[in-house]
């Protein structure tokens, strides 16, 4: 797994550093290498994804994800590589920095670092002048922040509502209905293992935690 990551990160840098390639192309291009490595993962690991909802024909929608693995990101470009989808992570400025940075920093990722004004200025400003230059782009995002290791749904940070107010971006909540730690841990199956991810209708950024929290209960088919 370790060297198909790093593989990947080459192919990436093509992109990343191709001299003459337009915004609109190299993330459509990256995209598209994040999704079919993805999807040579889950078919080393012998995983299948079981969609339940519909992804949005429309673009410019911000995906607001819950998070409990690595595991999930390769989940959700599963299915953004089955309905044509073009669109960059955001992640926070200490996973550029990890041992793993690379893949997050040539995949077309982008970068947030919370704890500095100037940085979340210059963050905006991307975002907005991404958005403008490219008609079929969408935001993927996980809202809590960081990586759950419990059973609920944390307490959402600010960043994905004020993205999408900033914006005008519709929101869409996904929920993955499976402990991607523990499914990665046991991973590769001899028998085919099933995800359950569900994807719900449009969501009013102004109530976007407290519509989430009642789509993962739908989801979860709790009162």
């Amino acid at each position: 797994m370790i060297g198909l990551g790093y593989k990947q990160i080459q192919i990436f840098k093509r992109t990343y550093f191709h001299p003459f390639i337009s915004l609109k192309h190299g993330y459509t291009q990256l995209s598209k290498d994040r999704q079919s490595y993805s999807n040579n993962v889950l078919e080393h690991l012998n995983i299948e994804i079981e969609l339940i909802g519909e992804v949005p024909s429309k673009d410019k929608i911000l995906y607001a994800i819950n998070h409990r693995s690595l595991l999930d990101i390769i989940v959700m470009e599963h299915i953004f590589s089955k309905h044509n989808k073009n669109g960059t992570w955001i992640a926070k400025q200490e996973l550029f920095d990890a041992f793993y940075g690379d893949f997050f920093r040539y995949s077309g990722c982008i970068s947030v670092d919370l704890e500095n004004r100037k940085g979340l200025l210059k963050f905006f400003k991307e975002i907005k002048k991404t958005l403008l230059k490219i008609d079929d782009f969408n935001i993927y995002i996980f809202p809590e922040g960081e990586r759950n290791k419990t059973a609920d749904v944390l307490e959402f940070q600010s960043g994905a509502q004020k993205i999408a107010k900033a914006n005008k971006l519709d929101v869409v909540p996904v929920f993955i209905n499976d402990t991607l730690e523990s499914v990665f841990r046991n991973a590769p199956y001899k028998e085919k293992k099933v995800v359950q991810v569900h994807m719900g209708d449009i969501i009013e950024h102004q109530s976007l935690e407290e519509d989430y929290l009642n789509f993962v209960k739908n989801a979860k088919g709790e009162k």
